[in-house]
């Protein structure tokens, strides 16, 4: 069954490999590292027909670095991913999906924080060209659009903020919502035309920030907006780092209580996490979470979750 990911975090662990070669340390290869989860090999072994790889900086680098840190991770993806594996596709707009050839894997660039352009549009129209579909205003940090859920101040947008989201919706690009402060998060629901929680949970599942309440999960939905469940065992089971795939799916089956079976997804956060849930590692074990929710729901609203939803739900459709 095809799957589509919303997230991962590969081009950092690509960037900080290169980075560290200079020092002696060995870069990664896209193809067949066994340090990406979502290397090619494991893409296609797992069935990703689509795959969002993140542009992610860290919070502790210098204002004046992060847009470097950006575009290399954007050369990476151009160089690494795409350049160097003629069966990987760049997708540019989202009618690309459509054109994808049977044995074509999908990538789509997204931006993971708006740290990277600060308050320069220019540059976020820059990112616009490059590619960027999706955008998330925060990580877990404030910044010059919004707070994020590791904020206590828990502002919602700037005005810089709200501007993003309307250039965002000219563009056809989902805002994302998953590290967003609740006051922020709200502030999007009101202007935002294409939501994502791109790798989010419940929160009545389990009490983490980076979860999303009963309030929110049904505004999303609302808003024809995709949750798409996540991986990380911090955000399944509270205070732990472990996780089965029986307890990721009692977040699907909350989402689909509150009315959302046509509205779930997958973003795995692979290569982002530090500990997995049990028999699904890496991109190449996506069929033992399909063989499990097979068990539970019918071939369509399994194949919804895989990926129908959000052929149904991307911008413009």
């Amino acid at each position: 069954m095809k799957i589509f990911d919303t997230h991962c975090d590969a081009l950092l662990k690509l960037q900080m490999a290169k980075r560290n070669a200079l020092f002696h340390g060995e870069l990664l290869n896209f193809q067949q590292s066994k340090e990406l989860d979502t290397n090619f090999e494991r893409l296609q072994a797992g069935g990703v027909k689509v795959q969002f790889f993140a542009i992610f900086i860290h919070p502790e680098f210098p204002s004046d670095e992060k847009w470097q840190h950006a575009l290399e991770q954007i050369d990476l993806f151009y160089s690494e991913i795409l350049g160097n594996n003629p069966l990987m596709k760049h997708i540019k707009n989202w009618k690309d999906i459509d054109s994808l050839k049977p044995d074509e894997i999908g990538a789509v660039l997204t931006l993971e924080g708006a740290d990277a352009f600060g308050n320069d549009l220019m540059k976020l129209r820059q990112l616009y060209r490059l590619g960027v579909l999706s955008i998330g205003l925060t990580w877990n940090n404030a910044n010059l659009c919004a707070d994020g859920v590791g904020d206590p101040r828990d502002a919602g947008l700037t005005l810089l903020g709200k501007e993003v989201v309307r250039l965002n919706n000219e563009h056809h690009v989902f805002t994302d919502v998953s590290h967003l402060s609740i006051n922020g998060f709200w502030d999007v629901m009101e202007l935002a035309k294409f939501p994502i929680a791109s790798h989010s949970n419940a929160r009545a599942l389990c009490d983490h920030p980076r979860n999303l309440n009963d309030q929110q999960i049904k505004a999303m939905f609302e808003k024809s907006g995709m949750i798409d469940v996540v991986f990380c065992p911090d955000f399944i089971n509270k205070d732990s780092e472990q996780a089965t795939i029986p307890d990721l799916i009692r977040h699907i089956d909350h989402f689909c209580a509150l009315g959302g079976v046509n509205n779930i997804g997958i973003g795995s956060d692979f290569d982002g996490i530090s500990s997995y849930i049990t028999d699904l590692n890496n991109a190449s074990e996506f069929p033992n979470l399909i063989n499990e929710l097979q068990k539970h729901y019918s071939e369509a609203e399994v194949e919804g979750f895989a990926y129908r939803n959000f052929l149904e739900h991307r911008p413009g459709m």
